[in-house]
């Protein structure tokens, strides 16, 4: 047991009389230092990267309309070529599925890369934090912002970063509602003062969403409110990826020159300069041990090997590693559970890609009328019927309807139907039958509707037709 990763008991002691820890500590801010390094680029390549994505995806136009667009109003949801309908919400549920066991995937081999790379939590947060380092200075200036009393200059200093906070929170909030309605008419309208009263509120709300929870909630949304902190620790392992410090290697700690043979002091690597605690973005201590505030998102390396640089030492004191190699022990990249995940992931990317193209492109819906039936001047049972046809591909198409289930059934009406791309049509359409050919007073009947173009499109909907009691 002793090979394995400390844990330390890290929970602040109790501040009462009656000698209870409290569940909820009071935040202490976390000032975050500076640094550079391997990780932190691919933190900022991975944070572009979703910038691009959310900001620049929004902006796209495809078949003269948004790309990405959830037309709400018409129920009807746009993702570049593909129309969807609230009957494809089954589909979002694979999508949710398939996003679940990736997560589940990578959380196993890897820990917790989601939340320190791609998580829009950290990415936002970093941004935010990078705003106060522009406005404010870097770590030891703010700490000594903060407990100065208020002036031009700190009032000024304090109003820039804020300011900022804002305009990206603006931002934010003014794109995620471009998805639901059209971002150039949204921006225009909302700056004119032609926009509705909800586009005025959302954009407010998540602008002040991505304010508070990037500027000032920051690490207690992942440490207190984010449910995956919780779960992700029972899909660990002793051979997933975690950052971790080297006690063997950095015990024991303290100050030390350079150069000398601190070895023979009894000095382990670490020289207690305590650059690690002043990178992490949820303020704790990666020599306490594996803890559930650790997002993995490497700064602690990233600080750790500049100094190992600086002091001539080799990298690694502090890095991605796993229990086994701590060990000594081999660690097994594949394993029963990982492999499970890996099976589990790829039926369901296949499941869904299926289901996605084998989808029709074609919604055909059949109610029929209140009025159970009545006779026309020929002296023929009529029925009247209200369809409902969906074309949800990105061009028009042209529709043939017919109607089958009884010897002497007529179809009055349109036969053929013109549809426009993403269009639903309404009409009304009347069958009738003489009452010497109905079977019975309650009969089923079935309409074909059939694409004029394409032979492989064809798509059935049953209803009844009513007539008189039989005698």
């Amino acid at each position: 047991m002793s090979d394995q990763i400390p844990v330390q008991n890290v929970t602040p002691p109790a501040k009462n009389s009656n000698n209870t820890v409290d569940l909820y500590a009071s935040r202490e801010k976390i000032y975050t230092r500076a640094f550079t390094g391997l990780f932190r680029n691919l933190r900022m390549l991975g944070g572009a990267g979703l910038f691009l994505l959310y900001f620049g995806t929004v902006w796209l136009n495809w078949g003269g309309h948004q790309a990405v667009w959830w037309n709400l109003p018409e129920r009807k949801f746009f993702i570049f070529g593909a129309t969807f309908w609230p009957q494809d919400f089954i589909l979002l549920s694979g999508i949710l599925i398939v996003a679940a066991f990736g997560l589940f995937f990578i959380t196993v081999y890897a820990g917790r890369v989601w939340c320190g790379y791609t998580c829009p939590q950290s990415v936002w947060t970093w941004i935010f934090m990078w705003c106060e380092k522009v406005t404010e200075g870097d770590r030891n200036q703010r700490i000594k912002l903060d407990k100065a009393p208020m002036s031009a200059n700190k009032f000024l200093r304090k109003f820039s970063k804020h300011s900022l906070w804002l305009i990206i929170g603006f931002v934010t909030g003014m794109t995620f509602v471009g998805y639901f309605s059209p971002i150039r008419e949204l921006v225009f309208d909302f700056f004119t003062g032609q926009a509705d009263g909800w586009s005025y509120f959302w954009v407010g709300f998540f602008t002040l969403a991505t304010y508070g929870n990037a500027g000032w909630l920051r690490e207690q949304v992942c440490i207190y409110m984010c449910p995956y902190a919780r779960f992700q620790s029972v899909m660990f392992d002793k051979d997933t990826l975690i950052v971790s410090y080297d006690p063997r290697r950095g015990e024991a700690r303290g100050p030390r020159k350079k150069g000398i043979d601190y070895k023979a002091e009894g000095l382990g690597d670490c020289i207690d300069c305590t650059m690690c605690v002043q990178v992490c973005p949820t303020g704790i201590d990666i020599r306490d041990g594996l803890q559930i505030e650790c997002i993995g998102c490497a700064a602690c390396i990233d600080a750790c090997d500049n100094i190992m640089d600086k002091m001539e030492y080799p990298r690694g004191l502090i890095s991605y590693t796993t229990e086994h190699n701590l060990s000594g022990q081999k660690t097994q990249k594949l394993r029963p559970r990982l492999i499970g995940y890996a099976l589990v992931l790829l039926a369901m990317i296949s499941l869904l890609a299926g289901a996605f193209f084998m989808r029709s492109l074609v919604g055909f819906d059949v109610s029929k009328d209140r009025v159970l039936y009545r006779e026309n001047a020929e002296g023929r049972i009529e029925n009247v019927y209200s369809l409902k046809i969906m074309n949800k591909d990105q061009r028009d198409h042209t529709y043939v309807l017919d109607a089958s289930g009884l010897p002497d059934l007529k179809l009055q009406g349109r036969r053929e139907i013109k549809v426009a791309a993403g269009e639903i049509f309404s009409m009304p359409v009347e069958l009738s039958s003489a009452p010497e050919q109905l079977p019975s007073s309650t009969n089923e009947v079935k309409f074909i509707l059939r694409d004029a173009d394409d032979d492989s499109v064809r798509i059935e909907a049953k209803s009844r037709f009513i007539g008189p009691q039989v005698r």
